[in-house]
C-alpha cells in the first residue's frame, strides 16, 4: 500500500499530482468498505442506499434504532446446506451413535436406511421419516445435554465436500452484511428451520448473534426436578416449526416487531420475505441468496430436495426483492483463512 510520503513525493511532479490524488481516495474507499467480498454490483448498491436511508434522521424513510430489525434463515443464507442441512447430517451421524441402544432400528424404517447408507429409502420416508429422527435424536434428555452434544458435534464434524468444519462454511459477504447492519444500529436475527437450541450454542461465536435472538423449530420441553436439582427435560414431541408460515409467527412471538429487512434463500423463507416487505410506512429491504456457482459452492434453485427457490423466486420479481446472484455478485464465498 501507498503510504502518505509515497504520495507526496508523487505529488511533486506535477504531471503525477492528479493520479497520485486518484490512487489516494481509491486507497482511503478500500480500507472504508464495509461490505469488501460484494462486487460493486446491484444488491451492494442496493443494501447501501437502503441503510442510509433508514439510518439518516433527515431522511423521510429514517427509522429509530430500537426499530431496526432484520432477520436472516441460516440454511443456504448464512451457511451451507447442500448436500443437506447440517442438522440432518447431525440427526443421522446421531442415529448410528445411539443405534447400539437401539436394536430395533435396524429393522425400522427410516432408522434402517440411515445404518444401511440408503439414502434413497432415506428420501422416500419424507418428511415424516425425516421428523422421526430428529424426535427421536433430538429428544429424552435435558436441554444441558442436547447443548453439550450438539456444540461437541459441531466441532468436529467436517463437510463431506470441503473437508472443513461447517463453521467455517459460512458466508463471508453474509458475515459483512450482518457486521454493517450491527454497525449502524440494526439488531439483527437469525430465523431458521432448523433447532433453536441447535443452532443457539454457536451462533454468537461465529455470526456474532447472542442465544436471546435466534428464532427456531423447537421441541416440547418441560421443567423436571431431577436428584433435586431444576431441569428442563426435551420430549420427543414438536412444539413449533419454525419454517414457512411459522416464521413469521416465530417471529411475531420471539421479536415482537416486524422486521424492516429480511434475507432468505429459499421457498421456505417467502412467507417471512413477505411479513417483512409487504406493509405501508418504512422503507423495506428483502433479499434472496441464489445459489448460481457450481465451481465455489453449489448450483441450485427449482429443482432440489433441499432450498428449494421457485416460488418465492418468482415473488421476487412481483415484490421487487433484491436477488443476490452468488457466482455475479460475490467476490469471495467463505472467510479466507
Amino acid at each position: 500500500m501507498l503510504t502518505i510520503p509515497d504520495f507526496l513525493k508523487l505529488a511533486r511532479d506535477g504531471a503525477l499530482a492528479a493520479t497520485a490524488a486518484i490512487l489516494l481516495v481509491a486507497s482511503a474507499q478500500a480500507q472504508t468498505d464495509p461490505l469488501p467480498s460484494w462486487n460493486d454490483t446491484a444488491p451492494k448498491a442496493a443494501i447501501v442506499a437502503f441503510v442510509e436511508k433508514v439510518t439518516a434522521e433527515n431522511s423521510p424513510d429514517f427509522v429509530p434504532e430500537p426499530e431496526r430489525i432484520a432477520v436472516f434463515d441460516n440454511d443456504g443464507t448464512l451457511w451451507v446446506e447442500h448436500p443437506m442441512y447440517v442438522q440432518l447430517a447431525f440427526a443421522l451421524d446421531r442415529v448410528k451413535t445411539e443405534a447400539p441402544s437401539h436394536p430395533e432400528w435396524k429393522d425400522t424404517q427410516p432408522f434402517k436406511a440411515v445404518l444401511e447408507g440408503d439414502l434413497k429409502a432415506l428420501a422416500a420416508s419424507g418428511e415424516k421419516g425425516l421428523m422421526e429422527l430428529i424426535l427421536a435424536t433430538h429428544g429424552g434428555m435435558t436441554s444441558d445435554e442436547f447443548q453439550k452434544i450438539a456444540s461437541d458435534w459441531i466441532a468436529t464434524a467436517r463437510d463431506p465436500k470441503f473437508k472443513k468444519p461447517y463453521t467455517e462454511l459460512v458466508y463471508q459477504p453474509m458475515l459483512e452484511l450482518l457486521a454493517y447492519l450491527r454497525a449502524n444500529g440494526f439488531k439483527t436475527f437469525i430465523v431458521s428451520g432448523g433447532g433453536i437450541e441447535f443452532v443457539r450454542p454457536w451462533a454468537e461465536k461465529v455470526y456474532g448473534v447472542p442465544p436471546e435472538q435466534v428464532v427456531g423449530s423447537s421441541i416440547k420441553t418441560q421443567f423436571e426436578m431431577r436428584d433435586g436439582r431444576p431441569t428442563l427435560f426435551r420430549l420427543p414431541q414438536v412444539n413449533f416449526i419454525d419454517d414457512k408460515a411459522g416464521k413469521p409467527v416465530g417471529i411475531n412471538e420471539h421479536i415482537g416487531r416486524r422486521p424492516i429487512a429480511a434475507f432468505g434463500n429459499s421457498d421456505g423463507d417467502l412467507e417471512m420475505l413477505q411479513w417483512t416487505t409487504m406493509t405501508g410506512g418504512t422503507a423495506r429491504l428483502g433479499m434472496i441468496i441464489h445459489h448460481t456457482d457450481a465451481d465455489r459452492e453449489y448450483a441450485y434453485d427449482r429443482k432440489t430436495e433441499f432450498g428449494r427457490l421457485d416460488a418465492a423466486l418468482d415473488a421476487a420479481a412481483i415484490n421487487k426483492w433484491t436477488v443476490v446472484d452468488m457466482k455475479a455478485d460475490w467476490k469471495e464465498i467463505f472467510p479466507q483463512k
